[in-house]
């Protein structure tokens, strides 16, 4: 009888959840107010993290900026300074090394408070075969791009689950739903993003942390310049984003306790994934030209 009882209750609720999605989906949640929260964005020195920045110093969030790029990052606490942040501060940290996220970690939380926004946003991009990226980069790739999610969660992440108060923001891609050619170090990184906040959310629930919310961002192209020589074949359907328009979404998204978010809608296709076979699911990739998306790939010029 138990089974009977627990299954009935598993089905109705699956309904009852599916509806509320649907609902939401034409009635937008209300927003929640972001003002005085403290947000860290790592990889804010350009491109996504730029525009996130700007955009929440005019919502009157408390901004904690994290580059390695020192340049890029003073560029942006000017911009959100005049965009209305009244509370700046901006760190030099490279992500790659576990020790210099702890470093700065304490520092901020010294000399700002707890975290209460964590956006892990920082990533690189080889876009080489794999036979002919060196392992020094598939390392790097790796470092930056989901053994940093490691070290701020252990950072910040306590002090949320102490307060049962705070939002995890993980910026993936895409590719962290399906594997694409040239980029196997980056797929593999955002697989591994993907996995990683999922797992840490299902942890927050099973502790009752429901004031922790977790937000998975999977973009496609964005046009920030880490892709730049990439292009889709058919742009109307796979449009390559401005990084002021992911931004904007995201911030949407996390007012709103947004769990997932693929950008643009046209990906939500993906799905198809889990109950196409294989052959079919290859086709259609090919349809989108994903297989050679990255052949003129040039990405960021590099600095002597």
């Amino acid at each position: 009888m138990n089974f009977i009882l627990e299954t009935f209750r598993v089905i109705g609720l699956t309904v009852y959840y599916m509806l509320e999605s649907l609902v939401f989906s034409i009635v937008p949640k209300r927003k929640k107010n972001v003002s005085g929260e403290i947000v860290l964005i790592t990889g804010a020195g350009s491109g996504v993290g730029r525009q996130l920045s700007l955009k929440l110093a005019r919502l009157g969030a408390t901004l904690v900026l994290w580059d390695i790029n020192q340049e890029g990052l003073k560029e942006t606490s000017r911009l959100a300074r005049e965009n209305g942040g009244a509370r700046v501060h901006s760190y030099i940290c490279d992500c790659s090394k576990k020790q210099d996220i702890y470093r700065v970690a304490d520092e901020v939380k010294k000399e700002v408070g707890d975290v209460s926004i964590l956006v892990n946003n920082a990533g690189i991009v080889t876009g080489k075969k794999f036979m002919d990226c060196p392992d020094s980069l598939l390392e790097k790739t790796m470092e930056v791009n989901i053994m940093a999610h490691f070290w701020t969660y252990k950072a910040f992440l306590p002090a949320m689950v102490a307060s049962n108060h705070g939002h995890l923001v993980s910026v993936a891609s895409s590719v962290g739903l399906t594997g694409m050619s040239h980029l196997a170090d980056y797929c593999a990184s955002k697989y591994a993003a993907i996995g990683f906040a999922e797992s840490v959310d299902f942890e927050m629930r099973q502790l009752q942390k429901t004031g922790v919310k977790t937000t998975i961002v999977c973009p496609s192209l964005i046009n920030s310049g880490m892709f730049a020589g990439c292009e889709t074949k058919w742009p109307r359907l796979l449009p390559s984003l401005e990084p002021e328009y992911v931004a904007e979404k995201i911030i949407t998204a996390i007012q709103q306790d947004q769990d997932f978010l693929l950008l643009p809608r046209t990906l939500y296709i993906l799905a198809l994934k889990t109950i196409l076979p294989v052959k079919a699911f290859i086709l259609f990739l090919d349809y989108f030209s994903c297989y050679r998306i990255m052949t003129d790939f040039k990405g960021r010029p590099k600095k002597d």
